[in-house]
């Protein structure tokens, strides 16, 4: 069992390195420097931790309730429904929402605007396919296959403009995401009965951080 647990300790560290090494590719490709790449990536892993409530969400849920009745010695147990108020607190999570977005409009600011006005149109395409596939799971969130869109941003970037397409596959991979899974179906969160919403949070942090990366290595490529 010593032998297993250190054989697995490694392969975690391993997959751990090879994970980083790869980001630190693409973020070198869209222009960061090592430092920078290292500061991105621990703001990003400790922001992924941190939420910033910015308003309160309420909606009215059936609840059931049973009465019990007793008539003739015998106990009769009847369900009734009513409603009740559920609060749910929307927060935005800096490592999955704030840092990447920050990231984002970095890039955007040392961008020809050309580039800029592509980007924003494969940020509105990503974010259309992105809440089209996007499903609310209730207890759960707005749930969106991972692969779908980083390979969207990187070949809407191509096709916009191969001589920048890391920088647009990045952008609109982020911002996309962002904004087709978690800010257009702001609506139905308070549906799904969770005390706290993040966006760019837990269900949707893997998501916003991979489309980013994967998108500029599929651009790249």
């Amino acid at each position: 069992m010593l032998v297993l647990a250190i054989l697995l300790l490694i392969l975690v560290a391993v997959v751990g390195l090879v994970f980083v090494g790869v980001v630190g590719v693409a973020f070198a490709d869209v222009g960061f420097s090592p430092t920078i790449i290292v500061l991105i990536l621990i703001a990003t892993f400790v922001g992924s931790f941190l939420n910033i409530p910015i308003l309160k969400l309420k909606t009215s849920v059936p609840i059931v309730v049973e009465e019990y009745v007793s008539f003739f010695g015998v106990t009769y147990r009847i369900p009734q429904v009513e409603y009740g108020q559920v609060v749910t607190v929307v927060a935005v999570n800096a490592g999955g929402a704030l840092i990447p977005a920050a990231v984002s409009i970095y890039l955007l600011s040392r961008t020809a605007p050309e580039t800029i006005f592509y980007s924003i149109i494969g940020v509105a395409i990503v974010g259309l396919i992105t809440h089209a596939v996007a499903r609310p799971v209730k207890g759960v969130g707005i749930v969106t296959p991972w692969f779908i869109p980083p390979i969207a941003a990187a070949i809407i970037a191509i096709i916009l403009q191969p001589g920048s397409a890391r920088t647009i596959a990045y952008v609109a991979g982020v911002l996309g995401t962002l904004i087709g899974a978690d800010l257009t179906n702001l609506h139905v969160i308070p549906k799904l009965g969770a005390p706290v919403a993040s966006i760019g949070g837990a269900g949707t942090f893997d998501g916003v951080f991979l489309s980013g990366i994967i998108a500029v290595l599929l651009a790249g490529l």
